[in-house]
């Protein structure tokens, strides 16, 4: 099921699934069989003797395992087991039992036993292909998101090692030069990262989306649907501070665009960090009890992107410095003009030498378990809002950031966020090296109905480009070979009035200027959102 593409990248087919069936009743097994034969799922091995259970396991490697619970000899339970100790712990191999027995004693052990999911006898045959079918999918984000971090490790340790290299080399200069230098470094490094990183967070975005649109469709797993819309703020909000790196020590912006009530984002940035303060805090065993006192306000103007990472990182610095336990306060009103927001913490609170020096670049007191950037960007934030902060503090008596911005006027409803796009059906030809980047971009435009071709790389591109012709061609800009930007250019030697769209895992800026060939670029991830208004606007005007 999982192959390795020429650019090296893991293909994954959810119908070429192994998959394991145990049962020792004969007719469950064909009947599986058949069920997933409707799906095309032909690769199925049945075990009706539960003691070869174990090296049929290690003989077939399955995608999936599907396990009774009553068996003679060993029961479903006692195989539960083994697998669990047999399956390495940073994999995703989803057990899914099949039982007779629906009582919830049975579910809540098989569950917590190993099992992914539980599906009871007689079943429906409809609802089996359905959950064969959403583990597979699980299974196959699992294993790409894993060579992606992998990859990401990788490039983040070897940039570690240059920047660490760079810092000692300016170790002998005056403490500004280094400030200023370590900076630039850190703008480099972040150049380096951000194609990669925003890749990840493309596959992220686009299975995201689809992930949110099924469940709206089908009008299933509302929570789901929820916790969904979180992952694509917090990935979205996250190729924003990967683009700002680069920008670290950039001055103020000369406008701020939208209209950001505090008090609901205060609430949206608790939710997104619930894992953190609530989860894993539990699971070290301590509370860390939130308390809002959040009044009504004006709104101010600002980036509600930059805003949630500023309490982001407040946040995460409060249950750092609980390691107790405590509460965590965070308060929203009017004073005067003025909009103020605290966040407030019950923990170990800072020396009058540490609340000093906490804003400064690469200052922490958490050693290699923290990067000393955090509280440094969140003082960048509030000067691009036109803010004050301060910091009180008291050793053992906890810490209240408090920041003050200026009231703002609101905007039209809904004037950010109507979705525009093309009401023709055009011909679309989408160049990218990756197989998942192309299939995201795919599923986007072909929803739309628009006619949609693909090429992996730039020469693949240009011969399409003498057989075909197309409105618009959308392409990567790195790639092996031939990058974007040139294939734009000889793009439109051949073709001049073919619109060109270039996408970029560097980060791309507003009106920043175009290069030859290229009519738009756009920074990724991409969502479908930003990929229909890049076609209208295209569409419209020939040009960025």
């Amino acid at each position: 099921m999982v192959k390795t593409s020429a650019s090296g990248m893991t293909e994954f087919h959810w119908q070429e699934a192994k998959i394991l069936i145990i049962d020792d009743h004969q007719e469950n097994v064909r009947l599986l069989e058949r069920v997933l034969e409707i799906v095309g799922i032909l690769d199925c091995k049945g075990i009706t003797d539960s003691r070869e259970a174990m090296q049929a396991f290690r003989d077939f490697e399955p995608d999936l395992i599907l396990l009774d619970l009553s068996m003679p000899h060993l029961n479903g339970f006692q195989i539960l087991e083994l697998l669990t100790a047999a399956i390495p712990a940073d994999s995703y191999l989803p057990i899914l039992i099949l039982t007779a027995d629906a009582t919830e004693p049975t579910k809540r052990q098989a569950l917590s036993s190993g099992a992914r999911d539980f599906i009871t006898k007689p079943f429906n045959n409809a609802e089996v292909i359905l959950r064969v079918k959403n583990l597979l999918e699980t299974r196959r984000l699992h294993l790409q998101l894993r060579e992606h971090n992998e990859s990401l490790e990788a490039a983040v340790s070897q940039r570690t090692i240059e920047l660490e290299k760079a810092v000692a080399d300016l170790q002998a200069a005056q403490q500004h030069t280094i400030q200023q230098e370590r900076l630039r470094a850190l703008g480099t490094m972040a150049s380096g990262v951000a194609h990669d990183f925003n890749n990840s967070l493309s596959i992220i975005v686009g299975f995201g989306e689809f992930v949110l649109r099924d469940c709206e469709r089908y009008d299933v797993m509302k929570n789901a649907a929820e916790q969904m819309r979180m992952v694509l703020i917090a990935a979205e909000d996250a190729s924003k501070i990967v683009n700002r790196l680069k920008e670290f020590n950039r001055p103020e912006d000369g406008e701020l665009r939208q209209s950001v009530d505090l008090a609901g984002l205060v609430e949206k940035a608790l939710r997104l960090t619930k894992p953190r303060w609530e989860t894993q805090a539990m699971g070290r065993g301590i509370t860390i009890r939130p308390r809002l006192e959040l009044a009504r306000t004006p709104v101010i103007d600002g980036d509600p992107s930059e805003l949630r990472e500023l309490m982001t990182n407040l946040i995460f610095n409060a249950v750092d410095a609980m390691p107790e336990g405590g509460i965590l306060t965070c308060r929203t009103r009017l004073e005067g003009e003025l909009i103020l927001l605290q966040v407030s913490d019950t923990g170990i609170g800072m020396s009058e030498e540490v609340r000093q020096r906490c804003l400064e670049p690469f200052f922490t007191t958490k050693g290699e378990g923290g990067t000393g950037l955090g509280l440094a960007m969140v003082y960048g934030i509030v000067q691009r809002h036109r803010g004050t902060m301060d910091i009180q503090s008291v050793p053992g008596g906890g810490t209240t950031f408090s920041f003050r911005f200026p009231a703002g006027a609101p905007t039209a409803p809904g004037a950010e966020s109507v979705d525009i796009g093309v009401e023709q059906s055009l011909r679309i030809l989408v160049v990218d090296d990756q197989k998942v980047i192309r299939e995201i971009l795919v599923e986007y435009l072909s929803a739309d109905l628009h006619v949609v071709e693909t090429a992996s790389n730039g020469a693949e591109a240009l011969a399409q480009l003498d057989a075909n012709v197309y409105d618009i061609v959308i392409t990567d800009q790195a790639m092996p070979g031939m990058a974007g930007d040139q294939l734009a250019a000889t793009l439109k030697k051949k073709a001049p009035q073919t619109r060109t769209i270039l996408l970029t895992g560097f980060g791309a800026s507003e009106g920043e200027p175009m290069r030859e060939g290229i009519d738009l670029v756009i920074a990724k991830p991409v969502s479908q959102r930003t990929l229909r208004r890049a076609l209208s606007k295209v569409m419209r005007t020939g040009s960025a």
